[in-house]
């Protein structure tokens, strides 16, 4: 379990290393052309580059903590917190009718959750 915990929060630390890096690095209006960040049309800038420090944050505190072994309970937290943003992702997807990006976002979901559940029950 440890070895799929590995490569999920790999993966996850660079899927929201980027994210958060594109949202601090492109302008709202650039956002809003991209088919992904099309959403960006619903909130002011300072909203989206909050929420780009936040996805930067807690893609790091998904390895480095566990890595180095300095504070590796932090790993658990950026993964709920990165969690949380995940479940507003969704909520927005659905609420702009966006399916198909509604089910991609609940997949990122779900493996936040099982870093959370698998950190948790491996006792971090």
């Amino acid at each position: 379990m440890n070895i799929a915990l590995w490569i999920v929060q790999i993966f996850l630390a660079l899927l929201f290393i980027a994210t958060g890096a594109q949202k601090l690095r492109q302008s709202r209006e650039l956002l809003m052309q991209g088919s992904f960040t099309a959403y960006a049309a619903d909130f002011p800038s300072g909203f989206l580059r909050i929420l780009g420090v936040l996805e930067l944050l807690g893609g790091l505190g998904l390895v480095l903590p566990q890595a180095t072994g300095f504070l590796p309970q932090l790993t658990p937290l950026a993964a709920i917190g990165l969690a949380i943003i995940m479940a507003g992702a969704v909520n927005l997807r659905l609420r702009r009718g966006e399916g198909r990006m509604a089910m991609a976002t609940v997949v990122v979901l779900l493996l936040t959750l099982f870093v959370v559940y698998g950190r948790y029950s491996l006792g971090i």
